[in-house]
């Protein structure tokens, strides 16, 4: 009996600093989104990856997950909350959460994954050489919004007014929107700006559209605008305006032409990077990746519903036509 209590009693001097060393490899992540129904192709993307890279939930990786539901004020609570619980590191997927998180914390490093445009909000130094403790994925939303009302115009040729709606809070709507101003004449458009920071303030701007004579919309992504892709993509055809947007599910929903970075791709990509930070590589270290994928996405349906043929040259360009 005694020589049994001392093997028992050894091996548990022997697994007890070894089960403690595996839960010191626990790393915890916060991570704050939109919801979870936002892009969920991409977070299944983002978390697919971390398996690929070894990671288990709950056994190697904690994921701290929180929802705002586009909420600027959960964005903030949630950043301050992370810190309180000191996690190894954020995940702020676009601009507005890594704004949140950057005022939150200067130390704890800091991964996005789709953000419109991290140079041009300050938010890093420089694309190649980040600084501080931000890095990530970029959407280049600024030089794709450009993108968006060039092939606007190609898909609608007697576009001549265009209203832009975006949200004074987003803080890569300002560089974006001055991108669309200075573009807007050599595409012998008009722009017309329509800032909307709120749902309730839908209806007055599609009133001030239907006042400025606007032929088409174009709206920035932003969290507010993805959480009522439906309302919006409804509203566009109940005032039989043409409709441009960045994310796909806009279009699903009822959107004439979507153009934007494949989402999916970044999140997964967005992962590899978490990993690097989580191996110890400083995020001022890191370059801040682009994208290398693009979608166009074609509805069809509201097309016919709103009276514009779209030339067959520009269907065949699309990536996915809703019929």
């Amino acid at each position: 009996m005694r020589r049994r209590e001392f093997v028992r009693l050894a091996g548990a001097a022997v697994t007890w600093p070894l089960v403690v060393r595996a839960q010191e490899h626990v790393r915890r992540i916060g991570f704050m989104w939109d919801s979870p129904k936002a892009f969920p192709d991409a977070m299944e993307a983002f978390r697919g990856e971390l398996r690929e890279l070894g990671y288990v939930e709950g056994k190697t990786i904690a994921m701290e997950y929180r929802y705002s539901e586009g909420n600027p004020e959960r964005m903030r609570a949630f950043a301050e909350e992370f810190v309180r619980l000191k996690v190894d590191a954020i995940v702020a997927p676009s601009s507005i959460y890594t704004a949140a998180a950057k005022r939150a914390t200067s130390t704890i490093p800091i991964v996005f994954m789709s953000h419109a445009d991290p140079l041009g909000t300050g938010h890093v130094a420089s694309l190649a050489r980040p600084g501080g403790n931000v890095t990530g994925l970029s959407l280049m939303m600024t030089e794709t919004n450009v993108k968006l009302l060039e092939l606007f115009k190609e898909a609608v040729p007697t576009l001549s007014r265009v209203a832009v709606v975006f949200d004074p809070a987003t803080p890569s709507h300002t560089p974006g929107l001055i991108a669309l101003e200075a573009a807007g004449p050599k595409l012998n458009i008009r722009i017309h700006p329509v800032p909307v920071s709120s749902a309730s303030e839908y209806e007055r701007a599609f009133a001030v559209m239907v006042r400025e004579r606007a032929e088409g919309v174009l709206f920035l992504s932003t969290p507010l605008y993805i959480a009522d892709t439906k309302r919006l993509a409804d509203l566009a055809l109940t005032h039989k305006l043409a409709s441009m947007f960045g994310p796909r599910q806009h279009v699903v929903a009822g959107g004439l032409i979507s153009y934007s970075p494949d989402r999916k791709d970044l999140w997964r990509r967005g992962a590899i990077v978490l990993d690097k930070v989580l191996k110890g590589i400083k995020p001022a270290d890191l370059p801040v990746e682009q994208p290398t994928k693009f979608e166009l996405v074609i509805n069809l349906k509201t097309a016919k519903a709103i009276g514009i043929n779209l030339a067959e040259s520009f269907l065949a360009r699309a990536d996915e036509v809703i019929e």
